[in-house]
């Protein structure tokens, strides 16, 4: 927690802060989000919908692809935090268009130059680096905040399922294996709910059998 902390306060001090902190919040991979439009995004139902993912060749290219798996094509539902957000990072975008004389589009990228060309995948991890430096924390990598978005919803005790879905696995036991470190941590939960549920359910059925008792007494 301490460590996130930290994290936290130096993406705030980034200009990509809004980018980082939905790849923290989403679990999406650098390429996905990158090729996010706004088009793709429904900000009164709270919910994105991936379906491209954006990669820059040896040569300098940008092209954009459709993703390998059908898995990979999903939606992804948003908290409400991160949708007041991007509501604001849309106004400032709109801004700065308005300024070169230009509108904003459904069919422009959500994270972008402030013309409206798409970023450079290398540009946001490298600059990523500086910032877990700045934050104390040089062995972060960008994409350990997928990394990060997954264990803390597992470790929350959202199904392993959901998590799938979320981070577009293509099965649940990609999704395991990878965050197996978690399942101590998960089993450790789960033994404690158990016995909760069980010391609740004898006291319940205490309970009713006192009640019995006291109905069944005549009073004389």
């Amino acid at each position: 927690p301490d460590d996130l902390s930290k994290l936290l306060n130096a993406i705030r001090q980034s200009s990509y802060y809004s980018y980082y902190h939905m790849l923290l919040l989403t679990g999406l991979r650098r390429s996905e989000l990158l090729a996010l439009k706004w088009k793709d995004l429904d900000l009164e139902l709270a919910s994105i919908y991936v379906s491209h993912s954006l990669y820059r060749l040896d040569d300098g290219t940008i092209i954009i692809k459709e993703p390998k798996t059908s898995r990979s094509r999903r939606p992804v539902d948003l908290p409400l935090s991160l949708v007041t957000l991007l509501r604001q990072h849309r106004v400032d975008q709109e801004v700065q268009r308005l300024m070169l004389g230009k509108s904003l589009t459904e069919d422009d990228f959500v994270f972008s130059h402030v013309d409206g060309s798409p970023l450079n995948p290398n540009t946001v991890t490298h600059t990523f680096a500086k910032v877990a430096v700045r934050a104390g924390l040089s062995h972060l990598r960008l994409h350990d905040l997928r990394h990060i978005h997954a264990t803390m919803l597992l470790k929350a005790g959202v199904h392993p399922r959901i998590v799938q879905e979320r981070l577009g696995h293509s099965s649940i036991a990609t999704t395991l294996d990878i965050y197996s470190h978690t399942v101590p941590g998960i089993q450790k939960a789960a033994a404690e709910r158990i016995d909760a549920l069980l010391t609740k359910m004898v006291q319940a059925e205490n309970v009713g059998k006192t009640s019995a008792e006291g109905e069944g007494v005549e009073c004389r």
